[in-house]
């Protein structure tokens, strides 16, 4: 199964990274329901970088060998995506288009639903402590919104909605981690609320690679457009807010 990505004269063919996980029977099925069909970007996007911090990122080298520092972080595969979330940063600044980080941090650990699912030393991700920061190479500017919360989607105990009807924004250009967990929860609450969403497929990232790739069909198949950067860039590029 091949997809083609059309966008303002754009035609780039992309073999998608779950393409070796279907048998012909889900590649007929997703054929014959018509799954993954595009819905667009809208006029007012915003640029959300779910969780970019020490304790999901974990530390710029193979996974196993930064889990003592980093139970939670994904390793190399998160830090690959940075440079390209610093360019696309670069431009939606330029553009003085809405920047949201989210960061996901525990006030008192009697409220952490997950720490119940992994053994993890849970008081790195109090609020205070190193791993709950955002990393410093995507470090947020003034005036960006940087929004804390305490379960997987950003909308979830959150002022978002608020937020994003105060900037009148109709579309979320969504990367960070993990697409599994909170990028994913994001995107399905996002989509129940009528906006456009589009993930970054190579500006996100999981610790388990089937994660990645079965979150990003599933995103695909019934949420959400999956882009990559270099078409968020046209985008951004191309797009700005009116008063």
């Amino acid at each position: 199964m091949e997809l083609i990505i059309t966008y303002k004269g754009m035609d780039t063919m992309v073999t998608q990274i779950w393409e070796k996980l279907l048998t012909e029977t889900d590649k007929k099925l997703i054929e014959f329901a018509g799954y993954g069909q595009r819905k667009g970007f809208g006029e007012r996007p915003a640029f959300m970088i779910i969780d970019p911090q020490y304790n999901y990122m974990g530390a710029p080298k193979p996974i196993l060998e930064q889990l003592d520092e980093y139970p939670s972080g994904c390793g190399e595969n998160a830090w690959k995506a940075v440079p390209k979330i610093q360019k696309l940063l670069e431009v939606v600044r330029e553009k003085k288009l809405p920047v949201i980080f989210t960061r996901n941090v525990q006030k008192d650990l009697s409220f952490d639903s997950f720490s119940t699912k992994a053994k993890r030393d849970n008081t790195q991700y109090i609020d205070g402590h190193k791993g709950t920061l955002i990393i410093e190479e995507l470090a947020p500017r003034p005036g960006e919104i940087v929004l804390d919360k305490a379960y997987a989607s950003a909308f979830f105990g959150t002022p978002l909605i608020s937020i994003l009807i105060k900037l009148k924004v109709d579309s979320l250009i969504i990367c960070g981690g993990t697409i599994s967990g909170c990028v994913r929860a994001t995107i399905v609450d996002a989509v129940s609320r009528n906006y456009n969403v589009a993930v970054i497929a190579d500006c996100v990232f999981d610790r388990v690679e089937l994660s990645y790739k079965a979150a990003l069909l599933d995103i695909w198949m019934k949420y959400a457009d999956v882009i990559y950067a270099e078409e968020a860039l046209k985008y951004f590029k191309e797009v700005g807010i009116k008063s």
